[in-house]
């Protein structure tokens, strides 16, 4: 959210001389969103580097940029789920999961699942859901299935999909007087979010969350530490790894939805 490095996907250039770091046949090769990840070495802005504990093993943290941590910090640092509390997360990709872990660590009693894709279930137990909802299952609209299920709403929830009527659905679907939805998934740039202002005079509470409110110079090696402790486990996340020759493939099961998160080597 800072001011002079917050996600320019258009800038492509070092804030300092306006100039690339990168050629080939004298041509500039622009800074993918600041960073260019995709080369071996690079050159970035100071203040979009964390630096983190010399021991951590990067082909496991490497997760932690991005995805895990705006999950898990929707839960633990936005959403705030007391001990024994009952909270649904929609949508069981990377981030959801990792919604649904911090909602564990956080000390959740229920964890509710919510996806269209009911092969998401089985694996998601492993990140702490208890139980699931699938839209499609149902003829009443969701926010009335799950207020039926915890006797009214649940105290959080955590909307991980992008899609605005599953927005609006895990507003709706937390409890009066107490209860606190957080979006973190980017809608489409048309989307508008409508519900009736009752809902929020009811004492339902709305947020949203950027990369999970972590700073990330300053908190990235924290949640280093919470892998390098044990408390976060990262390696259940990471279901493939592929070769940089084989990039598309990458692509690829991110577009199927198989897989949660691909690992990138630079070896051919």
């Amino acid at each position: 959210m800072c001011d002079l490095l917050r996600i320019n996907t258009d800038r492509g250039v070092m804030i300092g001389d306006g100039k690339s770091r990168f050629s080939i046949g004298g041509k500039p090769i622009y800074h993918f969103v600041g960073t260019s990840t995709f080369s071996e070495y690079t050159v970035m802005h100071v203040g979009c580097v964390a630096k983190i504990n010399p021991e951590a093993p990067l082909d496991k943290v490497c997760v932690l940029s991005c995805g895990i941590c705006t999950g898990l910090g929707a839960s633990i640092n936005v959403a705030k789920p007391p001990k024994g509390s009952t909270v649904a997360i929609f949508g069981l990709g990377a981030v959801g999961l990792a919604a649904a872990e911090g909602a564990r660590i956080a000390g959740a009693s229920r964890i509710i699942g919510v996806d269209l894709n009911a092969s998401r279930f089985e694996e998601a137990r492993k990140f702490g859901c208890t139980e699931f909802v699938n839209p499609k299952d149902h003829t009443k609209p969701v926010q009335q299935v799950l207020a039926d299920m915890t006797n009214g709403g649940v105290d959080r929830s955590v909307e991980c999909t992008g899609n605005v009527n599953a927005m609006i659905q895990a507003f709706e679907c937390v409890h009066d007087g107490w209860g606190v939805a957080v979006l973190v998934g980017v809608p489409h740039k048309d989307a508008e979010f409508k519900t009736h202002p009752m809902n929020f005079l009811n004492e339902r509470t709305l947020k949203g969350t950027f990369f999970g409110n972590f700073k990330p110079r300053t908190d990235l090696p924290n949640v280093v530490e919470m892998y390098m402790k044990k408390e976060l486990e990262v390696e259940k996340f990471i279901t493939h790894s592929v070769p940089f020759s084989e990039i598309n493939k990458a692509f690829d099961l991110m577009a199927k939805g198989e897989g949660i998160r691909c690992i990138i080597r630079m070896d051919n």
